[in-house]
């Protein structure tokens, strides 16, 4: 089959759909009333889930081993609140009295178990405690009233209590909060993790699949309830704080803390960056096309795209995450990007047929434009689809919620735009301005008079990025996703620096049984084997608080004068302090049946030059240079996951990319049916996403969970503007190919590409940094491709194809 009996072929089939929509105009809008009806009771229903998991990859062996330590050594849901003086005096009665005023309030919220500060924890002065029968639990500030100066020579460079209740340098104390955790949510996760940790040696069967499924069900509603529960709590806690602060700066962190400032912070981009996007796509179309039809029809439309969207969203119970929280903005991009092509074409009918009918117009403007539309629309899909399967969950998620936002967006672009249009009347258009005209016929009288010279050049420019990709990393910190000026960056800022770190890291030690001694907890060959690997990773000038027996046996040594201990009296020490206290701060160290020992650390995050990877891979070699085997210990907890996601990204992106380059070669040879001509339109999709990923790179903007998806989401749109040119250019006459093309099309791509890039611009002002690269630099690809479109494309174009459309 030729291109020219294709293009007759396609063109009679666009021709009857568009009659077809026309006609069916009235019922069109009256399905969608319907299911704006629908989607007005569901979408009030639309959730965010910011909490840590939705950053982990939920399927592999870490994330599953990770929750199994959890649970084995039971580390209870906490908030940390530091508090730290203006006079920089820790140790005064002014402090205690804060502090105690504090903990009371503190503990008559509903959920609190217990909270633990510096002043109700037994402080041991002496050697006597371990010899006689005191009863240590007495030994704290609340019962013997101690002084000030008491207080600091107690708590000075204690093994235990530094970096966890007070920091190194004394300047600050912190309260822990300690929740009662939801009995029957805990039993029903002790059960989906009995089921999911078969997934470490086999498939699920189809039962435990259902089962696993039954449990997740009845889970979710108690998980929500929860979390409302924590968002009262953390505002209650908030609202307490306030009563010290004439007298202190208070800081609030734990996971559930940062996630509610991640919801904050989501909930605010959607309201106010949807909102100043749609402000400025309504500025923007009304300076270009000077009339308030193009004006509202097309926010009309973008809302109606969203409403729908956040409908189904809810009705399917799919949640926004920090990855996919900008879907809003880029759905709005993605369907107005369809309507300027609809709008461009209609005014080009309109001004050519000022006799026609208003439903004239819009068959002719469909028939032109509804091959080319669904065509991008479907490589734009493509390009969100790569993306399940990046191995990343929350990056697959994100690919199936674009990829149902997309198939919304497309259907109100082709279906209900055009119903609305209907309800107008036929009146004249206004012209172009002329400058963007001239600008682009000049464009396109340089390429076609050296079509090989802008080819090189285009190509050059391109290949100076090129270099940046070797300049790719995934070195990155939770802290730094945050603007500085932000409540959750000094709060996290603060509590990594002056309480021992903010990334938790579990080393998890499963000990001989053969050394162990009936009538001891542990053999003096264990606690040394456990001594010897403490040491190690401590070692680490990024390991923060590093808590284990071994602070026990160190307490034990300092208040014996410095004189080694007898393995009977090393384990004397973990059961001669409070338990129940010990265990609230940061969960158990000795676990039996296996017999396994917890080393508990905190990553630095703000460690100046810290190499995550490196820093992985060099205390794996110490462990086992200190005489542990690899199978007698595992690394636990979210610094281990979030490591595991960093290090998948270069794997995931070169396979997404690939996946892309694939699926869009395949869907251009379906569209154009020739192989040279497939080949050209994916040359500038090809130079931009290496291009954005080079600039990147060059900005040493390291690749995270949202920086990953760019490229695969640039080129998902930005080859909409390459279809509709090429296909433009293959409709045109043989002698005018390039010029239609231009003057049909590129003022579309230019509208388009402006709008969208202005679009995500706004995402630069966001707090949360992923954000703002993801908005700068899909906004920057968005550019960078109109440019290829506009000068490489028609190079190659002009040099390589001659379209078989003859004029008459």
């Amino acid at each position: 089959m030729t291109l020219s009996t294709s293009s007759q072929n396609n063109t009679g089939i666009s021709l009857w759909l568009a009659q077809r929509i026309v006609h069916a105009r009235f019922a069109i809008l009256l399905l969608f009333s319907l299911l704006l009806v629908a989607a007005a009771f569901y979408a009030p229903q639309f959730r965010i889930d910011a909490s840590a998991d939705t950053l982990l990859v939920k399927n592999n062996a870490l994330y599953i081993k990770t929750q199994q330590a959890n649970q084995r050594f039971s580390p209870d849901e906490f908030i940390l609140v530091a508090y730290k003086p203006h006079n920089g005096e820790l140790f005064s009665s002014a402090t205690f009295a804060d502090l105690t005023a504090l903990s009371t309030q503190y503990s008559k919220l509903e959920r609190v178990q217990s909270v633990t500060s510096m002043l109700n924890v037994p402080l041991i002065s002496d050697a006597s405690a371990l010899t006689t029968d005191v009863d240590v639990a007495a030994l704290t500030w609340q019962k013997q009233q101690y002084s000030p100066a008491q207080m600091r020579q107690l708590l000075n460079d204690h093994p235990i209590f530094t970096d966890l209740l007070l920091n190194q340098q004394q300047t600050a104390a912190a309260i822990q909060i300690v929740f009662t955790p939801d009995a029957q949510l805990v039993a029903l996760e002790r059960d989906m993790l009995a089921i999911e940790q078969y997934t470490l040696q086999r498939e699920l069967s189809a039962e435990e699949q259902a089962t696993l499924a039954q449990l997740q069900q009845q889970a979710d509603p108690l998980r929500q309830a929860l979390v409302k529960q924590r968002q009262q709590e953390i505002a209650q806690i908030e609202q307490i704080n306030q009563q010290v602060q004439p007298r202190a700066d208070t800081f609030s962190g734990g996971g559930y803390v940062v996630a509610q400032h991640l919801v904050n912070i989501i909930s605010s981009d959607l309201t106010l960056f949807g909102s100043a996007i749609a402000i400025i796509i309504a500025l923007l179309l009304l300076l270009l096309y000077r009339s308030l039809r193009w004006v509202l029809f097309p926010l009309l439309s973008c809302t109606v795209s969203v409403w729908l969207t956040l409908g189904l969203f809810a009705l399917l119970d799919i949640r926004a995450t920090v990855i996919s929280a900008n879907f809003i903005a880029l759905q709005l991009i993605l369907t107005l990007a369809v309507m300027i092509h609809l709008i461009g074409t209609y005014r080009d009918v309109a001004r050519n047929n000022s006799a026609a009918s208003q439903q004239q117009r819009i068959i002719m403007t469909l028939q032109q434009k509804l091959a080319p539309c669904f065509y991008a629309a479907a490589t734009t899909s493509i390009g969100f689809g790569s993306l399940i399967f990046s191995g990343i969950q929350p990056v697959v998620d994100f690919g199936y919620m674009m990829l149902i936002a997309m198939l919304i967006s497309i259907s109100v672009s082709l279906l209900l735009f055009p119903a609305l249009l209907s309800l107008l009347s036929n009146k004249p258009e206004t012209a172009d301005y002329a400058i963007f005209s001239r600008a682009l016929q000049a464009v396109r009288r340089l390429a076609q008079r050296a079509p090989l010279r802008m080819v090189f050049a285009c190509l050059l420019l391109f290949a100076l990025l090129l270099p940046g990709l070797a300049r790719l990393n995934v070195e990155n910190s939770f802290i730094d996703y945050f603007a500085k000026d932000t409540q959750v960056y000094r709060e996290l800022k603060f509590i990594d620096q002056e309480f021992g770190g903010s990334t938790p890291l579990d080393i998890v030690i499963t000990l001989d049984p053969a050394q162990a001694k009936t009538d001891l907890l542990l053999s003096a060959a264990q606690f040394n084997q456990l001594h010897v690997a403490h040491a190690a990773v401590a070692a680490f000038p990024a390991t923060g608080n590093v808590t284990s027996l071994v602070n026990f046996t160190t307490l034990a040594t300092q208040l014996n004068d410095g004189k080694p201990l007898t393995e009977y009296e090393l384990n004397s020490i973990y059961q001669l302090l409070d338990e129940k206290v010990v265990n609230q701060l940061v969960g158990a160290y000795l676990a039996a049946d296996p017999l396994q020992v917890r080393i508990a650390t905190r990553i630095q995050d703000t460690t100046e030059g810290l190499n995550r990877e490196l820093l992985m891979q060099q205390l794996q070699q110490d462990l086992q240079a200190v005489g542990l085997a690899a199978e007698d210990y595992s690394l636990t907890n979210l610094f281990v996951l979030y490591q595991d996601i960093l290090s998948r990204l270069f794997d995931s992106q070169i396979m997404t990319l690939g996946l892309v380059y694939l699926a869009m070669a395949v869907i251009l040879l379906l569209i154009f049916r020739s192989i040279r001509i497939a080949l050209i339109a994916l040359v500038p999709n090809v130079c931009t996403t290496l291009g954005i990923l080079g600039l990147i790179g060059w900005l040493a903007i390291p690749l995270d969970i949202m920086t990953i998806t760019i490229a695969a989401i640039a080129m998902g749109i930005a080859i909409d503007d390459t279809i509709h040119f090429v296909h433009s250019y293959l409709q045109a006459p043989a002698q005018q190919a390039l010029q239609q093309a231009f003057g049909h099309t590129g003022l579309a791509m230019l509208f388009t590409s402006v709008l969208v890039a202005a679009g995500f611009a706004v995402f630069g002002f966001s707090s949360f940094l992923p954000s703002v690269y993801f908005g700068l630099l899909t906004a920057a690809a968005m550019l960078m491709a109109l440019a290829a479109d506009l000068t490489l494309l028609p190079a190659l174009l002009s040099r390589f194809i001659k379209p078989a459309k003859q004029a008459t």
